[in-house]
C-alpha cells in the first residue's frame, strides 16, 4: 500500500513539473506568426521532432535537433543569445525543449500554437499543412 502512495506522489510531482510554465517561453498563435514578417526574420526555427518525421514534412530553413539529442548538440546550431521558435508534435515535447534551452541560458523562446500553411522566407508557399 505504501508503494502505491509513493508511486502516486511521484506521478503528481511529474505532472506538476510538466505543467509548470517555462518563464522564458512565449506562445504565439499561428495567425500572428508569419515567417515573412521582419519581426521573425532573425529568429532561429527549431524543429525537435525525429529526423524521419522532419524529412517527411518540415518548415523551410528550420534546424532539426531531436528532443533526445537537444541537451548534447544544441551549441552546434544555436547560441543563448538567439531568439528561438520551437516546433514539435505536441505541447509536452515543446515544453521539454523549452526547459532544456532555458537551463542553458536561452531567454527568448517562442512556440507556435495551431496549424498554419508554411511559407518560407523567400515567399514561396509549401504544399504541406503543419499542425503542432
Amino acid at each position: 500500500m505504501t508503494l502505491i502512495f509513493i508511486l502516486a506522489g511521484l506521478l503528481i510531482i511529474w505532472l506538476l513539473v510538466q505543467l509548470w510554465p517555462v518563464p522564458s517561453l512565449t506562445y504565439v498563435h499561428s495567425k500572428e506568426w508569419d515567417p515573412l514578417d521582419d519581426r521573425w526574420s532573425n529568429v532561429k526555427i527549431l524543429d525537435v521532432r525525429d529526423s524521419s518525421e522532419y524529412w517527411l514534412s518540415h518548415i523551410p530553413d528550420s534546424i532539426n535537433i531531436s528532443i533526445g539529442r537537444l541537451p548534447v548538440v544544441w551549441h552546434k546550431e544555436l547560441s543563448p543569445h538567439n531568439e528561438v521558435i520551437i516546433f514539435s508534435r505536441n505541447w509536452l515535447t515543446r515544453r521539454k525543449a523549452a526547459r532544456i534551452l532555458a537551463r542553458r541560458g536561452f531567454y527568448q523562446l517562442y512556440a507556435v500554437k495551431g496549424c498554419f500553411l508554411s511559407v518560407n522566407r523567400k515567399g514561396e508557399s509549401c504544399e504541406h499543412k503543419y499542425c503542432y
